[in-house]
């Protein structure tokens, strides 16, 4: 297993925990994110890893159909992205990625990872559930978010950071970063 593949288990471990406790109804229950359902978060998830990975030659057959039962279509997903990041092939291929000459791996693990943690946020916010973010999960985060800079802030990344009382603790300091209300 490449360090991807173990990242991306410890990411997705939780998360398939959290999609498979949604109820029917809750998955059309407005996220933290502007104009999406818990639904749309897993979708963008989903959508986003699939292009990152086929644009880099991997091949992960048909998408899921998210609308028909999100969670199931996360399994199926993170089944399959599983077996391509375990690839040391796919975990090692280089590109020029938006910070520089990188691999597949690399950024997978800085960025959709990353992402996967966050959204899990978002989708039991949405629901009404406990992230349970860990320590180490905040480390990713907060870790990611400083690599990436400025960029933290683009267009479709993450909303401009939100001041918080001096007493905030450090999940909602850093969520506030992200433009997100603990």
């Amino acid at each position: 297993m490449t360090s991807t593949a173990t990242s991306y288990a410890a990411a997705d471990r939780p998360l398939t925990a959290l999609l498979d406790t949604v109820p029917p109804a809750g998955w059309s229950r407005p996220s933290p994110c502007e104009g999406w359902t818990a639904a749309d978060v897993v979708g963008h998830v989903i959508g986003t890893q699939r292009e990152f990975l086929t644009t880099h030659g991997v091949d992960l057959g048909e998408a899921p159909d998210v609308a028909a039962d999100p969670a199931a279509a996360w399994r199926g997903h993170a089944e399959r992205v599983t077996g391509a990041v375990s690839d040391e092939a796919v975990a090692s291929r280089e590109f020029d990625g938006f910070f520089g000459r990188t691999t597949v791996g690399a950024t997978f693990e800085q960025f959709y990872v990353w992402d996967m943690v966050v959204h899990r946020w978002d989708v039991a916010r949405a629901v009404g559930a406990d992230a349970d973010l860990s320590d180490e999960e905040l480390d990713r985060v907060e870790a990611g978010a400083d690599g990436f800079g400025a960029a933290l802030h683009m267009e479709g990344i993450c909303r401009p950071a939100l001041d918080v009382p001096a007493d905030a603790d450090r999940e909602a300091r850093l969520l506030a970063r992200l433009g997100r209300v603990a």
